[in-house]
This record gives C-alpha cells, sequence and structure tokens, in this order.
C-alpha cells in the first residue's frame, strides 16, 4: 500500500459515485479511496483483494493453478520467470520484463515488437516527463527503463499500469516496429500507422504536468521503423521479419485468443464478442506458433510474456493454454507449481 497522496478538493467531485469513476478512470490497475481532510483529498491506493473486482466467477481455478496460494491482492504482482519466458497474471509486467532485457542487451537499439492482444496498451502511464527523465509522481521516484528497479517500483506503486506499458517503451525507442495482433470483431483487415510521440497533461495529481503519451496516423501501407501494423492476418503480421536482424520481443496477452469478460462485472451475464470454447482457443493457439514456425522466429525471439489477464481471459482455460502456448513456442511445459 502506498502513502496517502493529497490533492485539492476541487480536483474530484463531492458526488460518491462521480468520484469513484473519476479514480477508477485515472487509476485504472489499483483502487483509490478518497478521504477528505480538511480542503484536500487524502488518496490512500491498494491492491483490491475484493474478489467481485476481479469479474471471473471461476477465477479460483486459476489461482488454484497458479500455485502459491496466491490472494487475490497479490495478483498484480504475481510473475515467473524461465529462461527467456515470463509467465505473469498482468501484462504490465512486460515492461519490467523488456527492462531487464535492454540491460542484459545494452548494444541493441533496433527492436520489433510482437504485440498480441486484444487492446493496444497505448495509455498514458502516470509518469511525468522532467527534463532528467520521467518521474513516478506517487512515490516521487525517477523511472529508468536501462534501471529494471525503477521500472519495477513504478509499477508497484500503480504509475504503470495496464494499458499503457507499451507507451514508455516507444518513447525509449521510437524506431521499434510494433507488429499489434488482434481479433475481429476489434480488427478485420490490416491497418498501418506512424508512431507519432506526444504529451498528454495531467488531470488529476498534478495538472500542468505532463504524461508521456502515443497516437498512430494512419500512413500508406507498410511495415518498418516508427511504424504500427495492426491486423488480423498472421502472415501480415510477421511480414518481412525473416529479411531483418531487429531483436523481437513478444508479448502475448491470452485475451487475444478470448476475451469473454473485458474487465466489466456485466459480462458475466452477457459475455463480450470475442468468447469462444477451449477447443477454439487451443486452435488459435497452433495457428499462431506454426506462423512463427513458418516463418523462422521462434528461435529468433528475444524475450517472450504470456499475461494471463485476470477478468479478461477465461480463468478456467489457464493452464491448458499455458501448456500448449510454450510448446508451441519451443518451450518446456511450467511444471513447478
Amino acid at each position: 500500500m502506498n502513502s496517502p497522496i493529497t490533492i485539492p478538493l476541487s480536483r474530484l467531485s463531492l458526488d460518491p459515485q462521480q468520484r469513484h469513476a473519476q479514480l477508477r478512470d485515472y487509476f485504472c490497475d489499483k483502487d483509490a479511496i478518497a478521504n477528505q481532510v480538511g480542503d484536500l483529498w487524502s488518496l490512500t491506493l491498494a491492491w483490491s483483494d475484493d474478489p467481485y473486482r476481479y469479474v471471473d466467477p471461476r477465477l479460483n481455478d486459476g489461482l488454484a493453478w497458479w500455485g502459491g496460494d496466491l490472494r487475490y491482492q497479490d495478483m498484480a504482482v504475481a510473475r515467473k520467470r524461465r529462461g527467456r519466458v515470463l509467465l505473469s497474471l498482468n501484462d504490465t509486467w512486460t515492461l519490467e520484463s523488456w527492462s531487464e532485457w535492454l540491460v542484459r542487451n545494452p548494444q541493441r537499439a533496433e527492436f520489433t515488437v510482437l504485440h498480441v492482444d486484444d487492446h493496444k496498451d497505448l495509455g498514458a502511464p502516470r509518469l511525468f516527463e522532467h527534463a532528467g527523465g520521467w518521474i513516478d509522481p506517487i512515490e516521487g521516484q525517477v523511472v529508468n527503463l536501462r534501471q529494471p528497479s525503477t521500472v519495477t517500483r513504478a509499477i508497484m506503486s500503480g504509475a504503470l499500469g495496464m494499458g499503457s506499458f507499451l507507451t514508455p517503451f516507444l518513447h525509449y525507442a521510437p524506431t521499434t516496429d510494433v507488429r499489434h495482433l488482434c481479433q475481429g470483431p476489434k480488427c478485420i483487415g490490416t491497418f498501418d500507422s506512424k508512431i507519432n510521440l506526444e504529451l498528454l497533461a495531467d488531470t488529476l495529481l498534478s495538472p500542468g504536468e505532463h504524461r508521456p503519451a502515443v497516437t498512430l496516423v494512419p500512413a500508406e501501407q507498410g511495415v518498418g521503423r516508427g511504424r504500427y501494423r495492426f491486423t488480423d492476418d498472421l502472415d501480415a503480421w510477421l511480414e518481412g521479419l525473416e529479411e531483418n536482424d531487429t531483436a523481437i520481443l513478444l508479448h502475448i496477452d491470452m485475451d487475444y485468443f478470448c476475451n469473454r469478460y473485458d474487465g466489466d462485472s456485466d459480462s458475466v451475464d452477457q459475455p463480450c464478442p470475442l468468447n469462444c470454447p477451449l477447443p477454439d482457443v487451443l486452435n488459435r493457439i497452433d495457428d499462431l506458433t506454426q506462423a512463427l514456425h513458418r516463418h523462422g522466429l521462434v528461435d529468433r525471439l528475444a524475450d517472450i510474456v504470456i499475461a494471463f489477464s485476470p477478468g479478461f481471459f477465461p480463468a478456467e482455460f489457464w493452464a491448458q493454454s499455458c501448456d500448449r502456448l510454450l510448446l508451441g513456442l519451443g518451450e518446456l511445459p511450467w511444471l513447478d507449481r
């Protein structure tokens, strides 16, 4: 739990429901509780221990498979590494994994990100742009991708969260070639854009400060440095990678294969459009790994992060889909649970 943060009363609504919505929108992953202290709000942040916060009625199936008597409030920090593979529950840890890889490979300067996800993850993290680098305003600490411990602290504080982990990496390495594989109904076809780096004004903790942001500017067809391809086609996703020698970083959010809940409790009764049974999920995993083999890329994957996304990808699918994916990537099943 972070130390309380104080902000002027005027920055949040006095209506409890509106205030809750404002805080949920701003902090996303963490629950923020606001208590009025004189003419200030005192904000306390914590990972939730409420199972309903995580939507999935069969979440305990997934936690039992993960092991370690994991509590709900510990899911956000749960991760396991073996070699080039990181398993995590929340995909925010992808940035920590990439940061650690950068330190081990300081000579590499050109990157291809293979982003497999039902979301773009290009939100503006809660980092403030300063002349000396980024500042985590929750802890008041510098964040530097060449110093993995600072990335870890920023994830723990809530400054870096789900939906925004890709943005700081693109600010660090703006010539990155991003290939985003997504399924319908969110993506039908292939769309190419230029990556445009921006700064976005903060709205809560310190209006006037600016946070790193990214917009995508539609461009003519083509992949390459500083470009973002959004596609549902496996061959378009991997086009031309056999011909270059960039470092390939693979991020797989399992909600690409099935996003039954999309983090929304209403989806328990009315599942989201991308809701398919386990046999279809396993077939789609095979299609993806076979495409990587067909293009000769499996051995070139420098770093692999697989995130299970509680409240998005159904927990009862975690065990079988993980083993199927690892085997397809040439890795051994994870047995140390």
